[in-house]
């Protein structure tokens, strides 16, 4: 019987902390794999240890270099770049083998010459049987080879007794190993498989913790068989809950954005990022709001929750706008450039930013919308916003629009407070209340209902192009009439 009970909450003030993060390089980086990296990488931070990335890439058909500049490019934008690595799987094969190898030799493994058809034979058998499907190890105890069949190498399996898991998040977990049957360790053409290389790894690495998803819990009692076979101290185990969506299912893509670097292309901000994953599951009192600092000096895995955590898009929002109004405009230039960049939006890199974004500082909950806002102080347009043209420019808009025109190319100081003051007096001249002035010239320059206060506005887009939108709109409004 495997009991694993040596690990608590409690510091761990008798060990070098060592965690591991380790993907698949089959896909880009899923938000529930940062999540699992980002609590791997605050274990090792708030008790002084490492963390440690590990490719997992031994499924070559699907693994890819460009998964792999995906999980780098990803980490790398959220700050969770390793302490060690990255280690890579495939460059690790001859530890593999020669682990088999021992095993084989020792008698905790055994060379399996079953036949697909044999197989699916035994199982079809089981189901009809009301049985669990699993390999019944009729090959456990065969000495000689079969002629034209290459053997998958198994893992003899423990037959007796249970194998029990204190996990850190979920407490206790027993499972029978007469559930567990005798996995395949080594593919016919001797690459190992999964379960068995994780095991190699964790130990020749020295994992003192194992934090990953829930769906990994099957895979945990078969691996601690494992390491007890190959001598190895076992680590402690932590399964987090999966991440759902608004609607109860495993969040997909058909949520939204689900892969790390299509939140920056979306205009999230890391720290934001980071700051929602870590309250996706842990929580400390009431807070929302965690600095790095603050997410190492309190996280605890006893405190993560042991239920699916649904993922809320509005959250998040709520959380990236607050790390928006907390960057200075001057740190926010360059994401809003690749924002503008991804909208095919042309910026000379000459073109000072900061007064567009701390127009709209206080207001933008993503970088995305942010840029989306500010098209139209770099680009001319023809076509207006339907319903704010509609309602703004109309007829009765064309004497003030006229009278603003005149007004404003007499501007020789052009900033916001003249401007301001010709918009205030253009109205009182005409007897209206401001925004019958303000609203219709907003639509004029900014072709929309909604932009920063109109001075601003008026005074970024510039005066050569503030009058030339006049002009555009006069004409639309005639063309109208």
């Amino acid at each position: 019987m495997v009991d694993y009970r040596a690990f608590d909450s409690t510091p761990w003030s008798h060990m070098k902390v060592r965690t591991r993060f380790a993907p698949s390089p089959t896909g880009f980086l899923h938000v529930g794999g940062a999540r699992t990296a980002l609590f791997c990488w605050l274990f090792a931070r708030r008790h002084g240890g490492t963390y440690v990335l590990r490719i997992e890439d031994t499924d070559r058909e699907r693994s890819t270099q460009a998964s792999v500049d995906a999980i780098l490019d990803s980490l790398a934008w959220l700050g969770l770049e390793p302490d060690e690595g990255p280690y890579y799987q495939t460059e690790r094969f001859d530890r593999y083998r020669e682990h088999i190898d021992n095993l084989l030799s020792a008698g905790n493994a055994y060379h399996c010459y079953c036949s697909r058809e044999e197989l699916d034979a035994m199982r079809e058998q089981q189901r009809a049987a009301g049985e669990k499907p699993r390999y019944d190890g009729r090959c456990r105890d065969r000495s000689s080879p079969r002629d034209g069949v290459e053997p998958v190498v198994r893992f003899k399996n423990p037959t007796d007794g249970d194998v029990v898991v204190n996990d850190l998040i979920r407490g206790e977990m027993s499972f029978a190993n007469q559930e567990l049957d005798d996995l395949i360790i080594a593919r016919p053409d001797g690459t190992p498989t999964y379960n068995f290389t994780v095991v190699v790894d964790d130990l020749e690495m020295d994992i003192t913790h194992v934090i990953r998803g829930d769906d990994h819990i099957n895979n945990t009692p078969r691996q601690m068989n494992i390491f007890e076979a190959l001598g190895g101290e076992l680590p402690a185990y932590a399964h987090v809950p999966m991440i759902l969506g608004a609607d109860g299912q495993r969040l997909s893509k058909r949520h939204g954005a689900v892969g790390v670097m299509q939140f920056k292309d979306d205009g999230y901000l890391p720290e934001a990022l980071l700051n929602y994953l870590v309250r996706l599951g842990w929580s400390h009192g009431d807070q929302e709001i965690f600095s790095r600092e603050q997410m190492i000096e309190l996280f605890d895995l006893s405190a993560v929750n042991k239920a699916p955590s649904a993922f809320d898009f509005e959250k998040l929002q709520w959380l990236n706008q607050h790390y928006i109004k907390a960057r200075t405009p001057a740190e926010l230039t360059t994401p809003l450039s690749e924002q503008l960049a991804l909208l095919d939006v042309s910026v000379d890199q000459n073109i000072d930013l900061t007064p567009i974004i701390s127009a709209q500082h206080e207001r933008a909950k993503t970088l995305r919308e942010m840029a989306e806002n500010s098209v139209y102080f770099f680009e001319d347009f023809e076509v207006y916003e339907e319903k704010a043209a509609s309602k703004n420019l109309k007829a009765a808009a064309l004497a003030p629009l006229c009278s603003l025109r005149q007004r404003l190319e007499g501007i020789e100081d052009w900033t916001a407070e003249p401007i301001h003051d010709v918009v205030v007096a253009t109205a009182e001249a005409a007897e209206l209340k401001l925004g019958k002035v303000a609203q219709p010239l907003r639509v004029a320059v900014s072709g929309r209902s909604f932009s920063p206060p109109i001075d601003i506005t008026l005074e970024i887009v510039g005066k050569t192009r503030t009058l030339s939108r006049l002009d555009q709109a006069i004409d639309y409004i005639k063309m109208r009439e």
